[in-house]
């Protein structure tokens, strides 16, 4: 068993699972070997929904530490290091560094024109824009003010932005805004069910249902919106989030990138339609 991959280790996973349905007691005691176990046979969800377990070998050290200024994973074990991203951003948290794209002035505060000029740069349209400015600020602006009074034009604090955190995510974030490895290998090995490393529409779907909690009607809402906008930002043209894009999200690397992918397209379109 300890010369399986990782892969092997996941058909394995599903061969048990089907296990269970037949009555198998030894998926009481998986992964082998172990002095714990991560499913049990009466309760199916749990070999179903499989957490991300590290191989001995694994490049990503203590997953289960979070990480206060990277957003690292089994592939970027050291974070994003294009155009020297985590070197550059080394004082921010990773949630912190997730909401700089949108602090076009750099002054510590989300406007609602940052915002909007921030999404229209993605190529947004202006009505789309406009109800991306709403949800965010109405949402999110109030939790990071620094006393009882809301601010009258909506603006968000990034140095309080930990405190804007909502449930029914995929706890990838803590509270305190560090970035939490455990949590983002297991939104993949728990709802990547065909391990392509990638989600698909199906599989989003299937995560927000999996993550949403208890009367959270505000968090399911929340956390729906923002896989929505992670779909609509990347936009794959088959239809499936790649893993790094989406770690990249969590440390709002990708959003310039996106940004200048869009100016890049839209100046050849126009120099095409001159010729």
């Amino acid at each position: 068993m300890a010369n399986q991959s990782y892969d092997d280790l996941r058909k394995d996973s599903i061969h048990r699972s089907m296990s269970v349905m037949l009555g198998d007691k030894g998926i009481d005691q998986y992964p082998p070997n172990k002095p714990y176990s991560v499913c049990i046979g009466k309760v199916p969800l749990t070999a179903r929904r499989l957490p991300y377990i590290p191989k001995p070998d694994s490049p990503l050290q203590d997953p289960g530490t979070a990480r206060v200024n990277l957003a690292v994973s089994n592939e970027a074990p050291d974070g994003t290091m294009q155009d020297y991203w985590a070197a550059n951003h080394a004082t921010r948290t990773t949630l912190q560094q997730h909401c700089l794209y949108f602090d076009q002035d750099e002054d510590g505060i989300i406007s609602l024109t940052d915002t909007y000029i921030a999404v229209r740069r993605w190529g947004w349209s202006m009505v789309l824009s406009l109800i991306v400015v709403v949800v965010i600020h109405g949402g999110l602006s109030y939790p990071t003010q620094r006393g009882w009074l809301p601010d009258p034009f909506f603006s968000i604090r990034i140095d309080n932005i930990h405190k804007a955190k909502h449930g029914s995510d995929s706890t990838t974030y803590d509270n305190e805004g560090r970035f939490r490895p455990q949590a983002f290998e297991d939104l993949f090995a728990k709802y990547d069910r065909d391990r392509k490393g990638a989600l698909s529409r199906s599989d989003l779907a299937h995560a927000l249902k999996g993550q949403r909690l208890l009367g959270d009607v505000f968090g399911s809402i929340a956390a729906a919106f923002e896989w929505i906008a992670v779909y609509l930002l990347i936009w794959p043209k088959d239809g499936l989030l790649r893993k790094d894009d989406v770690r990249r999200v969590f440390d709002g690397s990708i959003f310039e990138q996106k940004a200048q992918e869009y100016e890049t397209s839209r100046l050849g379109d126009e120099k095409m339609n001159t010729l």
